[in-house]
């Protein structure tokens, strides 16, 4: 298995009242030049969860950060006029762990803006995974 650091979310930037099929999002990462979703799992509206490219394959997700990440897609992130927005079921969020004092800071409990990166336009938001090593 290959080492892990990240985990990237991303939207399919679907607007809300439309459907994105796992089979259509592969068609359109086929039609960028990719040989298959980028993603490594797709999570539809109603929480079904399809898995898209193995684990053992980097990602096609996120410029300089695929060979050690994960990425993960969810549907939506637009409402129904194309604009953002947050349309992520509330029992698919993901809860962000709180900082902790010392040396785990570098690991599992830091967040968003204590040296996590967050990628903007479209490009996701990194979550650094804690260092085995």
């Amino acid at each position: 298995m290959r080492r892990i650091d990240y985990i990237v979310i991303h939207c399919s930037a679907t607007r809300e009242g439309h459907v994105l099929t796992p089979e259509a999002l592969d068609r359109e990462h086929r039609r960028r030049g990719y040989r298959m979703t980028g993603y490594h799992y797709y999570i539809r509206r109603d929480g079904t969860t399809v898995v898209t490219r193995p684990l053992e394959l980097a990602g096609a997700h996120v410029k300089g950060y695929n060979k050690h990440s994960i990425g993960i897609c969810y549907e939506g992130g637009l409402d129904a006029q194309g604009q953002p927005k947050d349309t992520q079921r509330p029992r698919l969020r993901t809860p962000r762990p709180q900082p902790r004092p010392g040396p785990q800071r570098n690991g599992r409990g830091m967040g968003v803006g204590e040296g996590v990166p967050v990628l903007r336009g479209g490009e996701g938001a990194v979550r650094k995974m804690k260092n085995e090593e």
